[in-house]
């Protein structure tokens, strides 16, 4: 177990215990198809989501990572821009608990090994519920076409879902 502490420019003062090893001990519930490292080298949230707070984070993830110094769509894989602006998740409730850059957040802590049971019950029955895009792909898209419906494919990918199905 180890103690991080968190100091970038969306939080500071923050601290949290890593109780479970990196990429272990995960509710059952929740299966997601990527890793963070693997979400940030195809390419996800136009390149800027991490850039002030890899600090918190093993720096073997961002080794490859696509990262960009303002948004720019063509760092995401797909080449589409495929987020709403922080105020927008902000206004809509979808921020919960201590992460204040929402869901990929949350989930770079928990696959860190933080553990915190109501905001994790709570954001794996977000991603579960996430799926609902893959199985619009599988209706309307011939397999193997990953130039079909490009901005739910980009979607996927930053909720750790398959987008190549």
């Amino acid at each position: 177990m180890s103690w991080v502490m968190v100091d970038d420019r969306m939080q500071r003062g923050y601290s949290y215990q890593r109780v479970c090893a990196m990429g272990e001990g995960f509710d059952a519930a929740f299966t997601p198809a990527l890793t963070p490292r693997q979400m940030l080298e195809y390419g996800v949230f136009e390149g800027v989501y991490m850039n002030d707070c890899r600090a918190e984070f093993p720096a073997e993830w961002f080794a490859g990572a696509r990262l960009s110094a303002r948004p720019d769509p063509d760092v995401n894989y797909f080449g589409v821009k495929s987020r709403q602006p922080l105020s927008v998740w902000r206004e809509k409730g979808w921020i919960h608990g201590p992460d204040p850059r929402g869901w990929f957040q949350w989930y770079c802590r928990y696959y860190s090994g933080r553990r915190l049971p109501e905001i994790d019950t709570l954001q794996i029955r977000r991603w579960r519920a996430f799926n609902r895009h893959a199985g619009q792909i599988r209706a309307n898209c011939h397999p193997g076409d990953l130039f079909c419906r490009p901005r739910q494919r980009q979607a996927l990918l930053q909720w750790a879902w398959d987008p190549f199905i």
